[in-house]
């Protein structure tokens, strides 16, 4: 007689449910250790959620450069405008790229948003233009100055401070003469290193000639004859004179579209004032400037800007502030012309060597501490304009969390009560199961806030409640899965484990799908959406998580309690309440049973 066979011993969690119940008890341990241990106890909070200021800016395509605007730029200005927003003091900023050409900016409460408008949309065309004439617009009511020259002055580090004059550098006034200036102007343009002409021979015969004959009238002095003004030079006096920078137009078309090598016109603020300039080629740029940063002058207690430059960058510097050093006023100065705009415009009085320089005078913190900020972080290669600005301030925050939490809350016990209703025990089961995807939820949500900056906004919120059903519709699968068992007649216990394979396969199959649509929808769209498609995404990870190492190890272990075995009333697996009939007894059917034959007859 064979042997019968040896039926397999379920294996993993159908065989031991303690351990997978240990190891998801551990990972859970260690999570909430871990999120108070980086005291990070809640999760970061989005800006809709927490206030702050949320920038939308637009990149500009320029005349030439249709292909300008590519990811490798855009990146590129995604990297420069985060250390700027950082350099602010902000370390919780998000800036991320939208589509082709936008760059989002969401910056937390706290920050100016003024100040940080003016930085990340700033795109920081940095040159270094020497000033070749300047004039001042019409004095504002006079300020407390601190003691020092009006306008700023910049010296080499270690070498004697070289302080502006206590007066004002003399300005070009449309009292001047255009041909004086022009000649100063042109002269100033010339090249350096380019040799003055020398005069022709018979230019110099015909001086001697003119030393020799003596003169018709010893009174009259010869007419001296005036060199023509080159073209340029005219056309670019006749724009100073024009321009007026206390109109705002004026202000941003001055300068506008010139080349680093070409000289231009500029505004800027001198004091309480709006001046202007006439500039000469820039002899120096932003990317020659290594760091730079606003600091406290001990010895003379106010703020300056300390710069650093590239191996080149001092090269250049060194020789323009020493030929700028021999100079009269204001042609001793150097203007650093941001985006067309002058932000200061320091004198100088030797040539500043070594790679190391300082701005002195007239600032406070905010400006030489933005000052700073610009000269280290370099210029944007993209131009931008501002799409939108959105400011949420905190109250708003907290009532859209609130109004978010309470739908959670309804959401919720909408499913417990469902779960109550329709399947009486096994939702304890079910009620348990959400509470442990919630405190994992939670838990990684905090330290993904610490570790890599996740924002948990209203549409990350909404993901989380719409994540509550996916983890009940999983439950459920497996729970009708079972009664389907039941129905055919088999106990508990086995039809625990044969409802298993066909529950799990659906439950892969369904949260495959729905964590398929939140990648994609990460991938294609950006800003808050992001946020949504994130939380989807983890809390389908964490629902396969639940169901495969606490759910389905919990309903093995509770098969074997007298209460679900048996099929309690309030079990939710009652055999008669699922409509299972008892099986039918088949009756042996046997033929009519013949008379007695009596033995006399027989």
């Amino acid at each position: 007689m064979a042997a019968p066979k040896k039926g397999r011993r379920p294996t993993g969690a159908q065989g031991r449910p303690g351990r997978a119940l240990a190891f998801i008890l551990i990972a859970m341990v260690a999570l909430t250790a871990g999120m108070f241990l980086s005291h990070q106890t809640t999760p970061r909070l989005g800006i809709d959620l927490a206030g702050g200021t949320s920038i939308t800016l637009k990149a500009k395509s320029e005349p030439g450069k249709p292909d300008a605007v590519n990811e490798t730029n855009m990146n590129t200005a995604v990297g420069i405008i985060d250390r700027r927003v950082n350099g602010l003091g902000v370390s919780e900023a998000e800036v991320q790229t939208q589509g082709r050409d936008h760059i989002i900016v969401n910056i937390p409460k706290g920050v100016n948003e003024q100040q940080a408008r003016e930085q990340v949309g700033t795109t920081a065309q940095l040159y270094f233009r020497p000033v070749l004439a300047l004039a001042d617009g019409a004095p504002a009511a006079p300020e407390p100055k601190p003691s020092g020259s009006p306008s700023p002055s910049a010296s080499g580090s270690g070498a004697p401070k070289a302080e502006g004059s206590s007066k004002p550098s003399a300005p070009a006034t449309p009292s001047s003469s255009a041909t004086s200036q022009g000649r100063v102007l042109s002269e100033a343009l010339k090249a350096p290193g380019t040799p003055t002409p020398s005069p022709s021979a018979s230019e110099s015969k015909k001086a001697d000639d003119a030393k020799a004959t003596p003169s018709a009238s010893a009174s009259a002095p010869a007419p001296v004859a005036t060199p023509p003004v080159d073209p340029a030079v005219a056309d670019l006096q006749a724009k100073f004179a024009a321009l007026d920078c206390t109109k705002e137009d004026q202000r941003a078309a001055a300068g506008k579209g010139a080349k680093p090598e070409e000289p231009t016109i500029a505004c800027g603020q001198r004091g309480t004032a709006w001046g202007k300039w006439i500039l000469g080629p820039a002899q120096v740029a932003g990317t020659d400037v290594k760091d730079a940063k606003g600091v406290v002058d001990q010895q003379r207690g106010q703020w300056i800007v300390q710069m650093q430059f590239t191996d080149k960058g001092a090269d250049k510097f060194a020789k323009i502030t020493g030929e700028l050093a021999t100079k009269q006023a204001p042609q001793n100065q150097f203007a650093i012309v941001l985006d067309g705009k002058v932000i200061s415009d320091p004198s100088v009085s030797q040539a500043l060597t070594g790679g190391n320089a300082e701005i002195s005078g007239g600032f406070n913190q905010q400006s030489a501490q933005d000052l700073g900020n610009m000269l280290s972080y370099g210029a944007l290669p993209l131009s931008f304009q501002e799409d939108s600005v959105t400011t949420v301030t905190a109250a708003l925050g907290g009532e859209q969390l609130k109004a978010g939490l309470i739908a959670g809350a309804i959401g919720l016990a909408l499913v417990v009560i469902y779960l109550l209703v329709y399947y009486r025990g096994l939702a304890f089961i079910a009620i348990v199961s959400l509470m442990v995807s919630a405190v994992l939820t939670y838990t990684i949500m905090a330290l993904l806030g610490k570790g890599i900056g996740f924002a948990l906004n209203l549409p990350a919120v909404c993901g989380a409640i719409v994540a509550i059903g996916i983890t009940a519709d999983s439950f459920i699968v497996y729970f009708e899965r079972i009664r389907d068992e039941i129905r055919e007649g088999r106990t508990l216990r086995p039809a625990v484990e044969r409802a298993w394979p066909r529950a799990r396969r659906t439950i892969l199959v369904s949260d495959f799908v729905s964590f398929l649509a939140a990648a994609v929808l990460f991938i294609v769209t950006v800003g808050k959406v992001q946020g949504f498609a994130f939380t989807l995404g983890l809390t389908t990870l964490l629902d396969v998580v639940v169901v495969f190492l606490f759910t389905k190890p919990v309903m093995t272990l509770l098969a074997r309690t007298k209460f679900f075995s048996s099929g309690h009333p309030w079990s939710g697996l009652d055999p008669k309440r699922l409509g299972v009939k008892p099986p039918l007894r088949r009756s042996r059917r046997t033929g009519p049973v013949p008379a007695p034959v009596d033995a006399k007859e027989a």
